[in-house]
């Protein structure tokens, strides 16, 4: 049931917010927008709404499977941790452990969700102009859908294709998910008032957004990288890796070029990672009560 509802959760979120993740994969990959309204006006221009969804059902459904993987393997995690150091799982956990059990479950998510980040961002990247505009049959696409774009990967990339960008979603998620955890149970325990043991909704609501912020801002720069590496097509061949792609697009764009989209990122992480804290927390205590009453 847990799984269940985190899965719901992560997906509806993910489908609201997808929108915005196609503007800021275009802005972060394509350097001739000159900003956010461009891009969401050439996107609409060019393809109408679907231009938005691209590859939106590969993502929802990743998403749904893994944010159920991604909190059990924090709670895992932590509980193994504090066993290992204080003899209990039951231990309060020091903010090294917590930041310990988040990395590892950011690792965890890395390697689970590069192929379906893959297809997301190629499809996100990829034109088509609606007939509206072309006046014509609209052409057939080099990808026809996500399940269509992870055979033509493999098919010309190997499955190696599936995990370009790797290294950069790992260094991405692992930090991210550090101080995602970090800070909201860091707000959490700044905002609980001494005597009770579990943070009110408000507090929920306030550390869930502010932790999703803060871990957009720092994951911000290895987002752009990786969103770089896994549009690098078989013919392409712009990058030999992460530090390679780091060095060429500073070089070409600027330092500014590793923030391109850290405004959208943050003003997404707040309103989803509420509601994600919030799910969280609302069927632990369910659970626990439930548990507690038999």
């Amino acid at each position: 049931t847990i799984s269940n509802i985190l899965s719901v959760s992560g997906g509806l979120s993910t489908a609201v917010g997808y929108p915005l993740d196609t503007v800021k994969v275009r802005i972060q990959t394509e350097n001739h927008y000159r900003g956010f309204w461009h891009c969401v006006q050439e996107t609409y221009r060019r393809e109408k709404v679907p231009g938005f969804y691209k590859g939106v059902t590969a993502s929802v459904l990743a998403v749904s499977a893994v944010s159920s993987v991604s909190f059990g393997a924090y709670k895992n995690f932590l509980c193994t941790i504090c066993k290992l150091r204080y003899g209990t799982a039951d231990a309060k956990p020091s903010k090294l452990d917590v930041s310990l059990a988040g990395a590892a479950a950011g690792a965890s998510r890395a390697v689970l969700t590069n192929p379906s980040e893959v297809a997301k961002v190629r499809m996100q990247t990829q034109r088509n102009p609606h007939p509206s505009i072309t006046h014509q049959p609209a052409s057939k696409p080099k990808y026809r859908g996500s399940l269509h774009c992870l055979k033509v990967i493999i098919k010309e990339e190997g499955f190696g294709g599936l995990y370009k960008g790797c290294s950069a979603l790992l260094c991405r998620d692992c930090s991210a998910s550090a101080i995602y955890f970090l800070s909201y149970s860091a707000v959490c325990d700044w905002l609980t008032p001494d005597g009770r043991n579990k943070p009110g909704f408000l507090v929920v609501l306030l550390a869930g957004g502010f932790a999703g912020v803060l871990a957009w801002g720092l994951a911000t720069p290895m987002d752009v990288i990786k969103s770089r590496m896994q549009t690098d097509e078989s013919d392409q061949h712009k990058y030999k890796g992460l530090i390679h792609c780091v060095r060429e697009s500073v070089r070409k764009e600027g330092a500014k070029i590793l923030f391109k989209g850290l405004g959208l990122n943050c003003i997404r992480a707040f309103p989803v990672n509420m509601v994600v804290f919030v799910t969280y927390e609302g069927v632990l205590r369910f659970t626990d009560h439930y548990i507690n009453k038999k």
